[in-house]
């Protein structure tokens, strides 16, 4: 059996609260899952399709694709022919104008056959039509070849290059003449220009009128399917119109008004999903780590994961702006790992991608590069002690997601070429990559929320520098360096039996604190004056054990992490302060000393980190008392000390086993061999070398 596992005795109210945990979870996620169909098939036009032949069930229309539609209501706008009104009596006053200025103005001047020839000309142009100059540009913009021009009740149909502008009219009225019998210099005198402006109005009505008839025409369906129709083969190509068939098809199925009975069967369906992956998690932690199940701090992380990225991924399912490969589901491994272990948060997380993949449009495609990634997040990342490991850790998981999200793609079929391939995941799973950045700054909220201590905590607790060590190593100094010297046994012992080192080493430090107010009174800290000798056994003893309670104080006043505090209460136990009791006892042997006014008030060790530091506390202290320092005297004093430990029941709610006390032994043993080896006596010169 592991030694997380330990039989819980639950009352019926813990039942209750961890049921209605379930419940809660549940009706959570079924509330928010979508309701809609969801697309299970992945496909692209020119590639096979990979499924078992597909039959219509219901009737529906082919549509035309958004693009197909926007480009058609474009050629409208773009290439429709306007309508233009001719006003003759443009024409007509311009005709009597020039007429009259050749009467008032010109004749003498200029040759009498001028009048009638430029008459009929002006009359030849206008009859043609004359037009601004920016309506012309704006036709030749548009690419618009053809006009309508509306005489009466008769509209005709020209192309662009047979209308004029003014200028283009001044051009046309002046070419092609006899220059001798119409030199230049004379033309350029009747300042023709001047009887040349525009006999075009553009027709609004008239145009938006027939432009809406003409999209009227257009029609948004391409076809239809009927039910039992055969809609594609397997191993078929998609050509575009199957692909607009099957484009159809889904959305069909999203808007069509589901049945009661659909409805029911569809939250049916959800409800067993999410109740089926509760259970999954809840029988995992109940098998392999049911001491999380004691804690509702390690409960309500696990929980807040399973309900956050489901939400978070129902909720954005609709978004066009946000891909579900955008979203960093690694923080959930990463934080599980950190606070828990490696193996829960592996489970963990697949359960939640589990959860979530339903919301996704290829969910075994997306299983497989979040489960991978996760994986390789756990297995890059152990404490998260510095922020280069975590920059590692993001590399890593960048490079397999992408390296597995293309294998897939390559074995499905579905990888044409690098220049064809749709990098909209890819670019979501990159800046994944970045939004995992967000775990350092999450690290010291989800520490102060679920009450957890994160190695960097850790680290920062251990610097000597703190104002409680500093203050530590200043009134209690030979207390300190007592904790100097369990912190770093503790943290050999640890490493070699797969305990917490960070956790066992910091305890360790902080795990005497509660010596400060009363230095004097412990011998570490004596020089050469006792002040036991004038108290009683039984007030010494009280102030021995009272340095439990102040730490726990101290500990509160400095806001020391819960765990920390532990370290505090158990290093002890409930064992005695054994030299009053004896001495208590030997001073009136006829009497019966309680032994309760000599023992700690405990608890005894709960973790392997405590029992650790309960075991390096006792025998680095007793190792100062040793006056003949050999191997043998070493060995002997560990075994004894540990033993007397374990026969005295200390460890039994601890989840330490005999192979761990057997480990820790021989690494007290050995550590304790270097810190008293014995030095080298140097020589003295002896005779005249001196």
């Amino acid at each position: 059996m592991s030694r997380y596992n330990h039989r819980h005795n639950w009352s019926r109210k813990d039942y209750i609260t961890r049921v209605l945990f379930i419940v809660g979870t549940v009706i959570v996620l079924v509330g928010l899952m979508p309701r809609d169909a969801m697309r299970i098939y992945h496909y692209n036009v020119g590639e096979p399709w990979d499924y078992a032949t597909l039959i219509a069930e219901d009737s529906f229309p082919v549509l035309k694709s958004e693009e197909a539609l926007r480009k058609e209501n474009d050629s409208i706008e773009r290439y429709f022919e306007p309508y233009y009104n001719v006003r003759h009596q443009v024409s007509d006053s311009i005709r009597n104008v020039w007429l009259s200025t050749f009467e008032n103005s010109l004749a003498g001047e200029v040759p009498l056959y001028f009048k009638e020839f430029f008459a009929e000309r002006l009359q030849e142009i206008y009859e043609q039509g004359i037009m601004t100059a920016d309506q012309m540009r704006s036709l030749e913009g548009r690419r618009i070849g053809m006009v309508h021009l509306i005489d009466g009740n008769v509209s005709s149909e020209y192309t662009v290059d047979e209308l004029y502008t003014p200028i283009t009219a001044y051009n046309a009225l002046t070419e092609d003449i006899d220059s001798v019998r119409f030199p230049p210099a004379v033309v350029r005198r009747c300042n023709l220009n001047r009887f040349l402006t525009s006999n075009l109005v553009y027709d609004e009505a008239k145009s938006i009128q027939q432009q809406q008839e003409v999209r009227r025409m257009i029609t948004p369906y391409l076809g239809a399917v009927v039910s039992g129709q055969k809609i594609v083969d397997r191993g078929q190509i998609v050509d575009e119109y199957t692909y607009a068939v099957l484009q159809s098809m889904e959305q069909h199925l999203s808007k069509r008004q589901k049945s009661v009975g659909e409805v029911i069967l569809t939250t049916v369906g959800q409800i067993l999903l999410v109740t089926t992956a509760m259970v999954i998690l809840l029988v995992y932690l109940q098998q392999f780590r049911s001491d999380y199940l004691e804690e509702k701090r390690y409960i309500s992380l696990i929980l807040t994961f399973f309900l956050l990225f489901p939400i978070l991924t129902f909720t954005l399912k609709h978004s066009v702006m946000v891909n579900a490969y955008l979203l960093p589901f690694c923080i959930t491994p990463i934080f599980v790992r950190i606070f828990m272990d490696s193996r829960t948060a592996f489970f963990t997380h697949i359960v939640v991608v589990l959860v979530s993949a339903v919301a996704v449009s290829q969910p075994a495609q997306f299983m497989v590069v979040q489960i991978v990634a996760g994986f390789t997040a756990i297995a890059s990342l152990r404490e998260l002690t510095q922020r280069s490991e975590l920059f590692r850790t993001i590399l890593l998981v960048l490079v397999v997601s992408v390296l597995t999200y293309v294998s897939i793609d390559v074995v499905t079929g579905r990888f044409v070429s690098f220049s064809e391939m749709d990098y909209s995941n890819l670019v979501c799973i990159a800046l994944n990559a970045l939004l995992l950045m967000v775990s350092y700054l999450l690290l010291i909220p989800i520490e102060k929320v679920f009450g957890f201590t994160s190695a960097v905590t850790l680290i920062e607790l251990s610097n000597a520098n703190t104002p409680l060590l500093r203050l530590m190593s200043e009134e209690a100094p030979g207390t300190f360096q007592h904790s100097m010297q369990v912190a770093n046994l503790c943290a050999a012992v640890a490493e070699r039996i797969g305990a917490k080192s960070h956790l066992a080493r910091t305890g360790a430090l902080y795990h005497d604190i509660g010596k400060i107010r009363h230095a004097a009174f412990y011998t570490e800290n004596q020089n050469g004056i006792n002040p036991h000798e004038r108290l009683t056994n039984e007030q010494s003893a009280s102030i021995i054990i009272s340095h439990v309670r102040e730490g726990l104080a101290v500990a509160e006043k400095y806001k020391l992490p819960e765990v920390i505090r532990g370290f505090i209460a158990t290093h002890h136990g409930t064992s005695m302060a054994r030299y009053f009791y004896v001495q208590a006892q030997n001073k009136c042997p006829d009497e019966v000393v309680d032994p309760a006014m000599f023992t700690y008030p405990g608890p005894n060790p709960q973790t392997l980190e405590q029992a650790v530091l309960m075991m390096c506390d006792a025998v680095e202290a007793a190792s100062r008392s040793l006056t003949d320092i050999t191997e043998q005297s070493i060995s002997d004093l560990v075994e004894r000390i540990v033993d007397s430990q374990v026969s005295g029941g200390f460890f039994k709610e601890s989840p330490i086993t005999f192979l761990d006390i057997a480990n820790a032994k021989e690494v007290l043993k050995s550590k304790l061999r270097i810190i008293y080896h014995t030095r080298i006596q140097y020589p003295e010169l002896q005779g005249s070398a001196k």
